[in-house]
């Protein structure tokens, strides 16, 4: 009796055992590649990654538009994620096809450099997969691909950012569509590392179309006006190729974030006890 019982909980366990090292669903006859314009993936990066599905000739017609998931998880956390809609909705999708194009994404700042445990990389594990926007339940979600990527810290000639005058302290909403972000007076300044070659630089950020109406954003490198604009709508994200020669000869540049117009809450809304000058929200600064 016990030799049958020790006999029925070991097929148990082998069956567990087996089902827990299946992979997880798979789409019938999709198969995806993804690739990173930068060689080299380091944390508090933009980069561009390509997707590129191809359909074989047994995929099967997908009846309902998903939405891709992308998430990057870092051990056990979610680090961040690019949830998109393809290009070509994926009921458009047909047999021995391939369907590619290009998405940006940041890789936060995330490697401590000075834990003891740290051995001079990092691997994120991404997730690719469908899922249903509509479906609640989770059951929609299938998993296309995985993959390991491994992450360094970012060159010792990176520019540093300091925020200097100007800004109000970070706030942070995780139910808000910018996260965190730091209200602007009239005029802030950021004082950042000039790199001495030409790079990248991306701002973005809100205003309050309900407060104010055309407000100017006007952003300076210096004493050179880079770019003036009215935001038509509450949220912008701009982005700028850098040349060497606008930076000037000297180890530092400024960054200018200056507006046309302000408003203080308490004046707007009796309730408020808000009593600051505000310009903009700046979300995220970007310059590598």
């Amino acid at each position: 009796m016990k030799k049958k019982l020790i006999t029925t909980l070991l097929a148990i366990i082998l069956i567990l055992v087996s089902s827990s090292c299946q992979k997880k669903a798979q789409v019938q006859g999709v198969e995806l590649q993804v690739g990173f314009s930068e060689k080299t993936l380091t944390d508090n990066l933009i980069t561009e990654v390509q997707y590129k599905w191809k359909t074989a000739s047994d995929f099967a017609k997908i009846g309902s538009d998903y939405t891709v998931f992308v998430h990057f998880w870092h051990k056990n956390n979610l680090l961040f994620q690019d949830d998109h809609t393809p290009v070509v909705p994926t009921t458009k999708w047909e047999p021995g096809k391939e369907y590619t194009y290009v998405r940006k994404i940041y890789i936060p700042a995330f490697i401590d450099e000075f834990d003891p445990e740290f051995k001079g990389e990092e691997s994120l594990r991404m997730s690719v997969g469908f899922y249903s926007p509509y479906d609640r339940s989770g059951k929609s979600k299938m998993e296309v691909m995985e993959k390991k990527l491994t992450v360094v810290p970012p060159p010792p000639d990176t520019p540093e950012i300091i925020y200097e005058n100007g800004w109000y302290d970070q706030e942070v909403n995780p139910d808000a569509f910018l996260k965190q972000w730091r209200w602007t007076a009239k005029e802030a300044v950021c004082v950042i590392d000039n790199p001495r070659r030409d790079a990248l630089l991306v701002i973005k950020g809100g205003v309050n179309l309900d407060a104010l109406k055309n407000q100017k954003v006007i952003f300076r490198l210096n004493d050179f006006v880079l770019d003036e604009f009215v935001p038509q709508e509450s949220f912008f994200e701009k982005s700028y190729s850098i040349k060497k020669e606008m930076l000037g000869d000297k180890d530092e540049f400024r960054l200018v974030v200056a507006t046309d117009q302000t408003f203080v809450p308490a004046k707007l809304d009796s309730k408020s006890k808000d009593e600051r000058e505000l310009g903009m929200q700046i979300s995220f600064i970007y310059f590598r």
